[in-house]
């Protein structure tokens, strides 16, 4: 039983590897664009070694939000879960002492 599995893999890894020995292109995805890698994405509190994320620096805290402010979620922006929720802390902080605005006013 064992030897006829292994008898079936050794085609098809011979398949496999038939059309890099042609020197063919790479077979591509659906719709034929060639798919790029998907980079992870690194927190930005981390990454510059901040112990707490502070309300006071409204510059890095107001590249949390939207235009219409809301708040980025972590799959958007990648911070870890700790500092989002830091960031979450302060953006209500500064929408609480008018230093970041709740929404902009629709024209």
């Amino acid at each position: 039983m064992a030897e006829e599995i292994k008898e079936t893999q050794a085609p098809a890894a011979e398949n496999t590897a038939a059309p890099a020995a042609r020197g063919e292109r790479p077979a591509r995805g659906f719709g034929g664009k060639k798919r790029f890698e998907i980079r992870r994405k690194v927190c930005k509190v981390c990454a510059e070694k901040m112990d707490n994320v502070d309300y006071k620096n409204f510059q890095f805290v107001k590249s949390f939000t939207m235009e219409s402010g809301k708040i980025l979620s972590r799959r958007i922006t990648g911070t870890c879960a700790k500092h989002q929720r830091q960031i979450t802390k302060a953006i209500k902080r500064d929408r609480n002492l008018a230093i970041l605005p709740y929404s902009l006013p629709k024209k």
